[in-house]
């Protein structure tokens, strides 16, 4: 595999994985890791990088959703939202440290949009949360060590 193709399909899977499309980038990463021909810190950060502009994407998405919200095509009643953006308000924009745990952290990134959470804050939050869940991995087979 040429290094564009495996920093491509890494980007392109971690993308994916921050939306609600299910997609597994910790198991592309970790083998590209264990294959050794890229550098460790250049995949986490492509890595990163796809995860967060997925998230972003979500962010985007929860911006512009709420204009539809009275379709009857909308994937959620108007409950769920009101229940998620409680949730979101109870726990606040520190929450988005969280936005790389499986389940809740791509809804939370859309909620988070929803919510207007300043993008600055948004890429903050999310680019430590989602980044240092890539170097944990990286650690963990031994990349870093």
């Amino acid at each position: 595999m040429t290094d564009l193709a495996a920093y491509g399909s890494l980007f392109l899977a971690s993308l994916l994985a921050a939306t609600l499309i299910p997609a597994q980038s910790e198991s592309v990463l970790a083998g590209l890791i264990l294959a050794g021909r890229q550098p460790v810190a250049v995949l986490v950060a492509v890595a990163s990088l796809g995860n967060i502009l997925g998230s972003v994407l979500n962010w985007l998405i929860g911006r512009g959703v709420e204009k539809f919200r009275d379709r009857r095509w909308f994937p959620a009643s108007q409950k769920q939202l009101d229940r998620a953006q409680r949730h979101y308000q109870r726990f606040g924009y520190w929450s988005l440290l969280l936005a790389w745990v499986p389940v809740i952290g791509d809804p939370l990134t859309l909620v988070a949009g929803i919510m207007r959470e300043p993008l600055w804050r948004f890429l903050l939050l999310v680019s430590i949360g989602k980044t240092g869940r890539y170097i944990v991995l990286a650690a963990g087979i031994g990349a870093l060590s």
